[in-house]
């Protein structure tokens, strides 16, 4: 017989059973002190279980003394420990079919599931947000003893910044219906790839609130937990075939910010394993494995902290200003980057001509300051960008802006917009030799197509009026496109630039409000 301990449970392993027995424990997430209690969440782990594992969870029986009930014990079918994902995946087994199952099991289950209106509520934005601070405030004990305050600090700047401009993501997603009652707890050692399907054990069953959320916090724990143990190319796939079945592209921001989630409350969990002095690293009611000591808890809670932070790095919202005057190869840099990073692009010359209602690529010379470039029209321009870039950025979309930004109020309400929705100001100017900017306008115009009609002169005319650009970080283009796109990459991805963004606090500090209670297990 083997035994596992866990902070809530004790499994016994015997021949080809696994029985689950609940600590007598109280948490600010579970209480089990009290017998009924036990009896009850065992009860509701079966059933909740059955939903992805009907043939593993046979029943729950009573532990007697004396004729009388004293304990109650889970049953469960024991599956074969080498079949695993955690362990096939560590051991670098082709699990690409198994991954594949497991995907189209989830996109079943999450479609068949409980949706209702209260459920909806645990997915707004201040929900999450509750539930985050509800986390800082039990990791705030680990802090220093375990967990860097200055890393901690930036995690909570990070996710309350994206939380406060996302209320329109949040509600989108429920209002398309991707909120349920789902798993909670997705984790790579629950899942078992057997001959005919995939089993997937152990989900949340002490507090309702925890299993209910959007199908990319799901998601999101299996994919963080497959990065976690070295499989981020096994999380890649499980992610793609989820898509592809359900028909939805997830947001990206959205399920980056899920995954430092999970990490977060994964390494809070490391941290309370290690304040007990080495509990098993193993929790699942099917694993098995021996005691950690407590560096090597405190190396995992270290390190699942930085699969947060990485991932809250990668959902940051940012609001792009690609500028310069005629020639200088603004356009092209602005769609290189946005195809680079994954973001959204709107060119000011398109809009203008929208407006118009002439297609974007038909000439519409005029000289500067009249006709289509008149005054009120190119005013109309930039409040659309910012209108759309607003819309945008609020559902989570990093945002380009392609336009040539000379005048410093329209680059003043730009700075309004990203405040507005917490994102992340970037603003590059590019710059070229006058006679190589002469040279493009004057191909551009002959080869056609393009929805720029400036000419040299106009060319001249904008430089005449245009304000400094203090803020900006400036592209040189006169070489490669790539050459050119690589430098600004350095300044939007890698912050090398006058980014405008709040700093994080010097040091970390408890959240302050109440919220639902964050998974321990």
């Amino acid at each position: 017989m083997a035994v596992v301990e866990t902070h809530l449970s004790v499994l016994f392993f015997v021949g080809d059973r696994v029985y689950k027995l609940h600590k007598p424990v109280r948490f600010a997430f579970a209480d089990f002190s009290d017998r009924s209690a036990r009896q009850a969440d065992s009860r509701r782990e079966v059933t909740l279980n059955r939903r992805l594992a009907p043939d593993v969870y046979l029943g729950v029986v009573d532990v007697s003394e004396h004729g009388e009930p004293v304990d109650h014990l889970v049953v469960m079918r024991r599956l074969p420990a080498d079949r695993q994902l955690a362990a096939l995946a560590r051991g670098g087994a082709d699990v690409a079919v198994c991954l594949a199952q497991v995907a189209r099991t989830l996109v079943g289950f999450h479609a068949r599931a409980t949706r209702a209106a209260a459920i909806d509520e645990t997915a707004r934005a201040a929900s999450v947000l509750a539930g985050w601070e509800a986390n800082f405030t039990e990791m705030a004990p680990f802090v220093g003893p375990v967990i860097d305050a200055g890393a901690e600090a930036l995690v909570q700047h990070q996710v309350r910044r994206f939380l406060a401009g996302r209320t329109a993501l949040f509600d989108e997603r429920i209002a398309h219906g991707h909120v349920c009652d789902g798993h909670g707890d997705l984790q790579a050692e629950d899942v078992f790839c057997l001959a005919d399907g995939p089993r997937i054990l152990d989900c949340i069953t002490f507090d309702d609130r925890l299993r209910y959320g959007d199908v990319a916090a799901d998601l999101a724990f299996l994919l963080m937990d497959l990065e976690r143990i070295g499989a981020a190319d096994a999380a890649a796939t499980v992610r793609a075939e989820y898509e592809e079945l359900s028909g939805q592209v997830l947001p990206a921001s959205l399920l980056d910010h899920y995954i430092a989630a999970r990490a977060y409350v994964r390494s809070k969990v490391a941290c309370l394993r290690w304040a007990q002095q080495g509990s098993p690293r193993g929790r699942s009611s099917q694993r098995t494995g021996e005691l950690a000591p407590p560096r090597a808890v405190a190396d995992e809670a270290r390190h699942l902290h930085r699969i947060a932070r990485d991932h809250l790095q990668r959902s940051q919202v940012r609001l792009v200003l690609v500028g310069g005057l005629p020639g200088t190869g603004k356009s092209t840099l602005a769609s290189a980057l946005a195809e680079r990073i994954d973001a959204d692009v709107l060119c000011s010359d398109e809009i203008r001509k929208e407006q118009a209602g002439i297609p974007a690529d038909q000439p519409a010379p005029a000289p500067y300051g009249s006709q289509l470039y008149a005054p009120e029209i190119t005013e109309s321009t930039y409040r659309i960008l910012r209108q759309r870039a607003q819309v945008a950025l609020g559902l989570g979309r990093t945002v380009v802006l392609d336009a040539s930004w000379k005048d410093r109020r329209q680059r003043e309400a730009a700075q309004r917009v990203a405040a507005a929705t917490s994102s992340d100001l970037v603003e590059l100017r590019c710059t070229v030799d006058d006679a190589v900017a002469a040279a493009r306008i004057a191909a551009r115009r002959r080869l056609g197509g393009d929805p720029s009609d400036a000419t040299a002169a106009v060319a001249m005319a904008m430089a005449a009026e245009a304000d400094r650009w203090p803020s900006a970080s400036v592209v040189d283009t006169t070489g490669e496109p790539e050459a050119s796109l690589h430098q600004a990459l350095q300044y939007v991805v890698d912050g090398r630039c006058r980014r405008h963004e709040p700093p994080p606090p010097a040091r970390s500090s408890p959240g302050q409000r109440a919220g639902r209670a964050p998974l321990a297990r």
